[in-house]
């Protein structure tokens, strides 16, 4: 997997560390995606860090965008695994923060485990700080953590899990990749809830000229190489599809207000530096059309919908149907 390239709407970097590409991917969330257990082989990789301050601006948003309608399925599902009494056992892939887990825990009943995966262990520490401690009926919540590439998961990697989640993963990804990361949930009987991932549709109002332009490129930008981008929706429901699992899809948009003017900031500052790149010939133009973006964001003139979709995957119980 292509490391260098794992954020898309605006990721913010730690001065001196490896610079990764501002476009590609869903929001930055999912600083690098993991599957093996730390120690092994990782400590010649150069990781891409993203600013924890970033992600605390952006998560406020993503808990609001989370697609609700499908926790009770996903409840359902769960209360009816062998051995529920016994807790959940959660793998969270490119877990960033850890803010998936402050959203998902208080959801769920019962003990939890969650396994927080990623290539960052910068990051890896903010998630454990971070972590939640008690699940929706005060039930103990406790973690552990794991570095790797989700090259590498297996339905080994996921033996004896509940339940696999991610968030801002599936658009970093190629099709080859989230066709491993299918099998191996499939494989392991496991549900996936893999949330907020770019739909390639953003609002902006009021509206400029430029808009369908800066989009267009930075649609682009995310399909560079083999990255998915806004057709990862589409790429993961096949492979779950094809792997037997039900799956599920409900929209999860960003709806940025006034209210979210440091965080719509961020993202405009990443959503035009990415079509830049992918498109050098607009540079002139998208100067000129980010300071117009970023007075009417300051002045609470600015309304942004950023589209995505989270996916629900039900496999049969004991793996493929």
């Amino acid at each position: 997997m292509n490391v260098t390239t794992t954020s898309s709407e605006v990721p913010g970097r730690i001065p001196g560390a490896q610079a990764p590409v501002p476009g590609p991917g869903a929001d930055g969330e999912a600083a690098a995606p993991i599957g093996s257990p730390s120690g092994q082989g990782e400590a010649s990789v150069e990781v891409p860090r993203f600013a924890p301050r970033w992600l605390e601006l952006r998560e406020a948003a993503d808990a609001d965008a989370r697609a609700h309608d499908l926790l009770d399925p996903l409840r359902i599902r769960l209360a009816n695994l062998p051995g529920r009494h016994r807790g959940l056992i959660i793998h969270d892939l490119g877990c960033g923060t850890g803010s998936m887990g402050r959203w998902l825990a208080p959801h769920l009943d019962g003990p939890q485990h969650w396994v927080l995966h990623d290539r960052d262990p910068y990051l890896l520490h903010f998630a454990t700080v971070g972590a939640p401690r008690a699940a929706a009926d005060g039930s103990r919540v406790t973690v552990t953590t794991q570095r790797g590439d989700i090259g590498r998961l297996t339905g080994d990697v996921l033996t004896g899990a509940s339940l696999v989640t991610a968030s801002a993963l599936l658009d970093v990804l190629t099709r080859d990749e989230v066709d491993v990361l299918a099998a191996a949930c499939v494989g392991a009987g496991c549900p996936a809830l893999l949330t907020l991932s770019v739909a390639g549709r953003v609002e902006l109002t009021p509206a400029d000229p430029l808009d369908a332009e800066i989009g267009e490129a930075f649609n682009a930008h995310q399909r560079r190489g083999e990255l998915l981008g806004p057709d990862a929706i589409t790429a993961a429901c096949e492979a779950f599809a094809q792997q037997g699992a039900t799956v599920r899809v409900h929209p999860s948009a960003w709806r940025l207000g006034a209210e979210h003017a440091p965080l719509t900031a961020e993202w405009l500052r990443g959503w035009v530096a990415a079509a830049v790149e992918q498109r050098p010939d607009l540079a002139a133009a998208a100067e000129a059309y980010l300071r117009r973006r970023l007075e009417q964001c300051e002045a609470g003139e600015l309304r942004v919908v950023v589209h995505h979709s989270d996916i629900l995957a039900l496999p049969g119980p004991t793996g493929r149907s």
